[in-house]
């Protein structure tokens, strides 16, 4: 039988929930070049400011939010053509198990397996998602807002780049009717005041 999110379904203009893990849940980031390393993957081929790359995705995939843990990753992305996220998952992935091998004097895989991808079909979903995502830090005793290794502080204003675009998700909160978000005057409200966990809500789309 398929691991859970194995099987995927990539449709132009659709959102997913990217993620993937160390093999036997190993540590895949250990220091902080490491992150660095990764996030300078994702910059390079998604920051449309950098120059004119042939090999560029930065009008193939918009990404929304991230957060890399020590053991895991997790990406929410929307992808303007069929097969962009595969472009990006696979070139990243492969240009960091190589970094990564070298640097630590190993051989062979990194990951568990092929990367997992589900797709978000709905608005609700696609707001704890994001959620779930931020959040991920709390498992590992960090404080979400001073976490360096997610997008959390892009949502609160904190810095700004052009491969990371929280607009969308941001937009919910300029109407008060949206999603019954009435209650939730900000984002960092929805966040750290929602009552109920976007884990359970989310279910299948989450990290197994």
């Amino acid at each position: 039988m398929p691991a859970k999110n194995s099987v995927k379904q990539f449709v132009e203009n659709g959102y997913y929930h990217i993620y993937n893990r160390g093999v036997e849940k190993r540590t895949i980031f250990l220091d902080e070049q490491d992150y660095t390393v990764f996030l300078g993957y994702i910059k390079h081929y998604l920051d449309s400011s950098l120059g004119s790359d042939p090999k560029s995705l930065a009008k193939e995939v918009d990404l929304l939010a991230f957060c890399l843990m020590p053991n895991h990753f997790h990406l929410q992305a929307r992808q303007n053509t069929i097969n962009g996220i595969t472009k990006l998952i696979r070139v990243i992935c492969a240009k960091y198990v190589m970094y990564f091998n070298k640097k630590y004097e190993r051989v062979g895989t990194l990951f568990q397996g092929k990367y997992k991808a589900v797709i978000i079909d709905n608005d609700a979903y696609l707001l704890h998602l994001s959620r779930y995502i931020h959040l991920n830090p709390v498992h590992i005793g960090s404080d979400p807002k001073i976490y360096n290794w997610s997008s959390y502080s892009y949502y609160l204003g904190q810095r700004s780049a052009g491969w990371v675009k929280p607009q969308e998700i941001l937009a919910f909160f300029r109407s008060s009717q949206k999603l019954s978000l009435k209650d939730y005057f900000s984002y960092e409200s929805f966040v750290e005041d929602y009552k109920e966990d976007s884990e359970e809500i989310l279910g299948e789309l989450t990290l197994e």
